[in-house]
């Protein structure tokens, strides 16, 4: 039996500004295991190929997915974009071939201007232009890597150096003050409002950062040097707004930190690192909702989620981790999974918004706002679903790690060949993980397996005998030649607990969240209630609780793309307590 000591949650440490350190490490960093080496099965792989499904309707049809300028709102490349990088992550997770990806891909330079990239040729610095055409770039991107498309990399280049790269000088003075910028408009969508020194400003406050992590991927695929100097004046003109004060879109912030830890990765310059975890702290106390969603915009906490930024918060998180090895982004990540982006999935494969419960709307219910953001959350949710199936297992040198629990079959490379695990998990609803050897490595591997805060009493065995593992950094570690055949056998309890609110300005003091695991428990009793200052709960089923002294069943908000979840449904879930 191995007893945890009390660590703090994500929220509780960047609530009170103490991210405690993990001691530097000379090794080399862990990088997740390619799509080629995961075959997952469970609810994970169901939600991909959903997804895909969604994506292979007739509203993604290539004859359909290219957009004038008026039918995208203004926001050239952003659906195509959004579009080719769902469809190329959900086909590797899947392992599938998506019907019309190719026939996408060999009609966008029909799509491109004379200059060769998305959308009219502009005097000035279009800030949703710049957003449209990251996600080309980083659409493109992505597929290069996958299938080496030489047509595909002289897209890439032409969108950084004939867009990107002309607008230097005009990138160092990107309108960062409140003065400058429209304050309290946009829809689930956004426009252009404004005007401002060779600026058109949209009320998606940043978005141009989303064009920037675009043109660091192009970096990272073209070895071109002369995108340095674009990429670095807007790296600091990030780095120099105050994004509450400013009201930036949460969604547009997270994706420049994904920037900022991508830079990070090519130039070896940790700055940039320490950078994006002072703005994801800022994100937790200030932008995430109760059940790990987004407010839109920082500081307006009476609109909605969206999914765009919870999949870049998840994997903003999971890239910390890996950055820094601290425990708690793993944890912060694994919650923003079950409780976000899986709420947020819809039974259709697509992705919506839902409500923000909280004092500005008077609600503490959890409901749906739009059953889904098609033009852009639907394809985003692929990429988040993706990113989950390639962050199930990490390597370097000798080591694995196992940050996520998920059943599939795994084959993890390490420094003497490769370990091949068939992973059987009933979790996050069961603490029980067996994982088979099925073929060794040679020499010693050091397996790292997930043992988040949440957890207690759990108990390790090895082909049926109880086993000492060292606890290092959120996981427990078995440092072993292991042998196929080999079973390792990882037990543990998650008890319900109570936990604090994370948002202090929408929140009353009060306010409580009911949690099982990494699950955010609520109850759809029709009317609100309170709980006592010390409750006790019993479990009734796999995925229900009753709060004992009432009749009251407490349930997760995770669902598997619940039909309940939409529209005239009548769904809600009380989340606060």
């Amino acid at each position: 039996m191995i007893t945890f000591a009390v660590r703090l949650s994500m929220a509780t440490f960047l609530a009170i500004g103490l991210c405690p350190s993990v001691q530097a490490r000379k090794r080399e960093l862990p990088k997740p295991v390619p799509y080629s080496q995961v075959t997952l099965d469970g609810a994970l792989s169901t939600r991909v190929k959903q997804n895909m499904k969604r994506l292979e309707e007739e509203k993604y049809w290539p004859q359909n997915v290219f957009l004038t300028e008026e039918q995208s709102g203004d926001w050239p490349g952003d659906t195509e974009g959004r579009t080719i990088l769902a469809l190329t992550l959900d086909a590797q997770a899947s392992h599938s071939t998506p019907r019309y990806l190719e026939e996408i891909i060999r009609r966008v330079p029909a799509h491109l201007n004379e200059k060769g990239y998305m959308g009219t040729i502009h005097p000035v610095a279009h800030e949703q232009q710049l957003s449209g055409n990251g996600w080309m770039l980083r659409a493109l991107c992505e597929y290069y890597l996958w299938k080496k498309d030489e047509g595909v990399r002289q897209v890439i280049s032409s969108i950084a150096r004939n867009l990107f790269l002309p607008l230097s000088e005009e990138f160092a003075s990107y309108p960062i003050s409140p003065e400058d910028r429209v304050q309290g408009q946009g829809a689930e969508s956004g426009n252009i409002v404004a005007s401002r020194d060779r600026w058109m400003l949209s009320t998606d406050v940043g978005c141009v950062f989303i064009g920037m992590e675009g043109l660091i991927h192009a970096y990272a695929v073209l070895g071109d040097e002369d995108l340095k100097k674009p990429i670095e004046i807007l790296l600091n003109r990030f780095l120099q707004m105050d994004l509450t004060g400013i009201k930036a879109q949460t969604h547009a912030t997270l994706t420049a930190c994904r920037g900022l830890l991508r830079y990070a990765q090519l130039t070896g310059e940790r700055r940039w690192v320490d950078e994006a975890e002072k703005r994801f702290s800022i994100y937790v106390q200030n932008g995430m909702t109760e059940n790990m969603e987004n407010y839109n915009w920082f500081e307006r906490f009476n609109t909605w989620t969206e999914p765009c930024a919870i999949v870049d918060s998840y994997m903003l998180a999971v890239q910390l981790w890996q950055q820094t090895q601290k425990p708690e982004y793993m944890e912060c990540a694994e919650q923003i999974y079950y409780n976000a982006i899986c709420h947020t999935q819809r039974y259709n494969g697509g992705f919506g918004c839902d409500n923000c419960p909280g004092k500005a709307i008077g609600q503490k219910r959890l409901g749906v706002h739009a059953p889904e953001a098609h033009w852009c959350c639907t394809m985003r949710g692929g990429e988040g679903l993706s990113s989950a199936v390639h962050y199930t297992c990490f390597s370097a040198g000798r080591e694995v790690w196992m940050p996520f629990f998920r059943s599939g079959q795994f084959s993890l490379p390490v420094s003497k060949g490769v370990l091949h695990l068939d992973v059987r998990t009933s979790y996050p609803f069961e603490g029980r993980v067996e994982l088979t050897v099925k073929e060794a490595a040679a020499g010693k591997v050091s397996l790292h397996l997930a043992a988040p805060s949440w957890i207690s009493d759990a108990r390790l065995s090895l082909n049926g005998e109880e086993v000492k593992a060292v606890l290092q950094d959120g996981f427990l570690v078995l440092n072993r030649r292991f042998r196929a055949g080999d079973v390792v056998l990882l037990q543990f309890d998650m008890p319900v607990r109570v936990e604090k609110t994370l948002n202090v300005a929408n929140m009353d003091a009060q306010w409580r969240r009911v949690f099982a695991g990494p699950l955010l428990l609520g109850t759809e009793e029709a009317a609100d209630i309170s709980l006592p200052q010390h409750p006790e709960w019993e479990r009734i089923g796999e995925r229900e609780w009753l709060l004992k002294g009432s009749n009251t069943k407490f349930t997760p908000v995770y669902h598997l793309m619940d039909q309940k979840v939409w529209a005239g449904t009548d769904y809600s879930k009380q989340i606060l307590f």
